[in-house]
C-alpha cells in the first residue's frame, strides 16, 4: 500500500514550485551576466531595480506562502543560514544572496506562529520604523556602513545593477517584508496588493537613498516604507480585525447577575 506524501511534499509538487523554480534559474542567470552587461544611466538603474529585478527576487517570497504552514521550519532556517555563511566564506556570492533569502524567509514564518493577534504585527509595525531610523542615524547600522562595510554586505542581501554596482537591502528588511507578507495571508489581508506596496516600498527607499540621503551614509532605513506598504493597502481591514479582537477580549464570562 502506498501512503499518503507529508502535506510539504504536496505543497511542493504544485505548480508555483515550477514557477518559483523558473524565477529563480532567472535570477541566477542574470547575477551570472550582469557584470558583462553595459552600464546604464543611474536612473535606469533605479528603475530597472525596482520595477523588474526587487520584484523578481520577492516573488520567490510570495510562491514559497504555502510553507508557512510547515514544520520544522526552525531548524531549517537555521541550516540554510549556516550553508549561507559556508557560500560566503567560500566567495560564492551569488548562491550565498539567495540561500540568505531563503534562512530569512523561513525563520520569519517560523517567527511569525509567535504571533497570536494581529494587532501584534500592527505594533510591530508602528514601533520598528523609529528604531530602524535611529540605528541607521546615529546607531549600529551606521557604525557598520561607515566602519565595517564588509560586515554590512554579509549581512544584506545584493541586487546588482547592469555594468557595476549594487543595491543592498539588510537582512532584517528581508525578514519584515516575510512576516508582513505572512501576516496578509495569515489574517485575510489583502494578499497581492499587499506584496505590490511591500515591493514598491523598497524600490522608493532605492529611489530616495540615491537622490535624498539625510543621513549621509549612501542609504536610508527600508523599514519604515515598509510598515507603511503594510498598512496602508489594508488599513480598513486592520480597523475590523482589531475592532473584532477588543469585542471579543471584552465579552464577559457569564451573563451579569441581575
Amino acid at each position: 500500500m502506498v501512503g499518503r506524501a507529508p502535506a510539504v511534499l504536496d505543497t511542493l509538487r504544485r505548480p508555483r514550485l515550477v514557477a518559483g523554480a523558473a524565477v529563480l534559474v532567472a535570477l541566477l542567470a542574470y547575477y551570472r551576466v550582469v557584470d558583462a552587461l553595459p552600464t546604464i544611466p543611474t536612473w535606469a538603474d533605479v528603475v530597472f531595480t525596482a520595477v523588474v529585478l526587487t520584484p523578481a527576487v520577492f516573488l520567490l517570497v510570495l510562491l514559497a506562502l504555502p510553507l508557512m504552514h510547515a514544520r520544522g521550519l526552525l531548524p531549517i532556517g537555521l541550516a540554510t543560514a549556516l550553508l549561507a555563511y559556508v557560500l560566503v566564506e567560500a566567495e560564492l556570492d551569488v548562491l550565498a544572496n539567495f540561500a540568505k533569502l531563503a534562512a530569512v524567509t523561513f525563520l520569519a514564518f517560523w517567527f511569525l506562529g509567535f504571533f497570536e493577534e494581529l494587532s501584534w504585527v500592527v505594533i510591530v509595525a508602528c514601533v520598528i520604523p523609529a528604531v530602524d531610523a535611529i540605528s541607521v542615524w546615529r546607531g549600529p547600522t551606521r557604525h557598520i556602513v561607515e566602519e565595517r562595510p564588509e560586515v554590512f554586505g554579509a549581512l544584506s542581501f545584493t541586487f546588482p545593477v547592469p555594468g557595476e554596482g549594487a543595491f543592498q537591502l539588510g537582512l532584517p528588511d528581508l525578514l519584515f517584508f516575510a512576516i508582513f507578507l505572512g501576516a496578509a495571508a495569515r489574517w485575510g489581508l489583502r494578499l497581492l496588493p499587499t506584496w505590490v506596496c511591500l515591493v514598491a516600498s523598497f524600490g522608493a527607499t532605492m529611489a530616495l537613498a540615491i537622490y535624498v540621503d539625510p543621513f549621509g551614509i549612501g542609504g536610508l532605513p527600508a523599514l519604515p516604507l515598509l510598515c507603511v506598504a503594510f498598512l496602508a493597502p489594508n488599513a480598513d481591514l486592520i480597523w475590523r480585525r482589531l475592532r473584532d479582537e477588543r469585542r471579543r477580549d471584552g465579552e464577559p464570562d457569564a451573563e451579569p447577575t441581575k
